[in-house]
């Protein structure tokens, strides 16, 4: 099993930073990835960035937060981060981390219920 914790939630103006992490406890080496995902109060989950824990490291962004955020990992340290930036106020909403379940594979920018999530963090923009 897999514990995600993430932390770095907090309330910017637009226009401004944050930095998110998510540290992973448990069999986190047999995820092939991790993302993260967002919701905003009435919308559905999104998918906002995902990369890949093995091989090459590819990325995913959805189109909305592509050149303003990054996601990274830090494998020795299970912690997986997202730098957003010049945020906006569409950019609101809960942020969960999610890391792959190898007992059903599915890429990490895909909302699969069976994959391990987080609790959240919220992000406010005024």
């Amino acid at each position: 099993h897999v514990q995600l914790v993430e932390s770095g939630g907090g309330s910017v103006q637009a226009g401004g930073s944050l930095r998110l992490s998510c540290v992973a406890s448990g069999f986190i080496s047999s995820s092939k990835c991790m993302g993260w995902f967002r919701q905003a109060p009435g919308k559905e989950r999104e998918a906002v960035a995902a990369i890949a824990r093995v091989d090459t490291g590819g990325t995913y962004y959805t189109d909305s937060v592509r050149g303003r955020f990054t996601i990274s990992l830090n494998n020795a340290k299970n912690t997986l981060y997202l730098e957003m930036n010049d945020l906006t106020l569409e950019d609101a909403g809960i942020y969960s981390c999610v890391a792959e379940n190898p007992v059903a594979p599915a890429p990490c920018w895909v909302p699969v219920e069976r994959h391990y999530w987080g609790q959240g963090t919220q992000v406010t923009v005024s």
